[in-house]
């Protein structure tokens, strides 16, 4: 078998996995259902376009045989926060949706779907890009665009969690709204924590590093 044959499996191995699957599936379901604004969708449509653009104007590859990650695939720091940030981001957020459905929320579900699409979003654009094989920047700049974007959607969110009170009382169960207002908070720290304290001060720099071609210090 070729090398170009091996590496077109590999790719559409990494397209047909389930994790893309599944976050393909909520990308199509979340705005066919009507439960996030055709401007969340139109700046995943728009992500897609600016990155085969940032590919062929400013980072286009320059070796097709770099491995697009910026830390090893044994790292140990990653291989306990990516769990973590999946618990907190997604897993958490999509049982709070599907409480919601039971108890006829749908304001509580407007609010959490847009931070939902986006992040599934992020990882379907991050899939593409690694097994696309795309320069390190752009595999890079996808967790920094959407993250930044994120922020504003979950802001939005702990807004509309903050205010399901009427003349002091809660609106709908406390738990649901203790719940949400927890999983909101939590999901501003984390994801803040996420831009400002590792993705733009420690992967992006990285990242430039390595397509630039510049040693790190030992």
């Amino acid at each position: 078998m070729s090398g170009g044959e091996s590496q077109k499996q590999s790719t559409l191995r990494g397209f047909l996995s389930f994790r893309t699957l599944y976050t393909l599936a909520i990308i199509v379901v979340f705005p066919a259902s009507g439960i996030v604004s055709f401007k969340d969708v139109a700046f995943t449509l728009f992500s897609l376009v600016y990155v085969f653009f940032l590919s062929k104007v400013a980072f286009p590859i320059l070796n097709p045989a770099t491995d697009p990650r910026v830390f090893g695939k044994n790292n140990k720091f990653l291989k306990l926060y990516v769990p973590f940030t999946a618990l907190i981001g997604l897993i958490l957020p999509i049982g709070y949706i599907i409480h919601g459905i039971f108890e006829g929320d749908k304001e509580g579900i407007k609010a959490a779907a847009p931070h939902i699409f986006l992040l599934c979003s992020q990882v379907f654009m991050e899939g593409l890009t690694f097994n696309a094989g795309f320069s390190i920047p752009i595999f890079a700049f996808v967790p920094v665009f959407y993250n930044s974007r994120r922020i504003f959607t979950i802001v939005d969110w702990l807004r509309a969690e903050m205010g399901k009170t009427v003349n002091g009382e809660l609106v709908g169960s406390a738990i649901r709204v203790y719940f949400g207002r927890g999983v909101a908070v939590a999901n501003l720290l984390l994801w803040s924590f996420n831009l400002f304290g590792f993705l733009l001060p420690v992967f992006l720099p990285r990242a430039f590093k390595r397509y630039y071609g510049y040693k790190e210090k030992v």
